[in-house]
């Protein structure tokens, strides 16, 4: 059942996904397209699952879980890897590649491979002020508050000098 992500409740399971680059307004079409499809017939063993979804940036997908009602059943998370995944298809992208790092360069988002952030911050092009995505976060309350974090608050801080 597709609800608006705003109505979600703070406690809402997350998952993000990252795309590897920004997407065009008819990607962003369609991916709102696609995932309104998904999530109004997302269930868990037989039961509606009350989930919403948002684009910030036009480059990553967060989907939310109310699990008030029904939780994620590993069948149900394997349909979302698997709706995931085609869309990465369609699309020409990559969206559940965790060895990347997306961050902030100036006013611009960049996404590198982890190799290539540990790389970067031993040169200093990145510094433990350099607002990283933590797309680890678990619950919409994470999401809100401790999603877009200086690296030295985050999980990035360990490839910091």
């Amino acid at each position: 059942m597709l609800i608006s992500f705003d109505s979600l409740p703070d406690h809402s399971r997350i998952w993000i996904y990252p795309s590897n680059r920004k997407l065009s307004e008819q990607e962003i079409f369609l991916v709102k397209e696609r995932t309104t499809e998904f999530l109004t017939q997302w269930t868990a063993h037989g039961a509606d699952l009350m989930a919403g979804f948002d684009l910030p940036y036009d480059r990553f997908l967060v989907i939310g879980l109310n699990q008030d009602q029904a939780a994620a059943s590993g069948c149900s998370i394997d349909a979302s890897v698997r709706f995931i995944q085609s869309l990465q298809e369609e699309l020409g992208i990559d969206l559940l590649d965790k060895m990347n790092v997306t961050f902030y360069s100036g006013d611009f988002i960049a996404h590198k491979s982890l190799i290539e952030f540990k790389k970067m911050a031993k040169n200093k092009s990145v510094s433990r002020n350099t607002v990283v995505f933590n797309n680890l976060v678990n619950t919409k309350e994470e999401y809100l508050n401790y999603w877009e974090v200086p690296a030295h608050e985050s999980w990035h801080n360990r490839f910091l000098p």
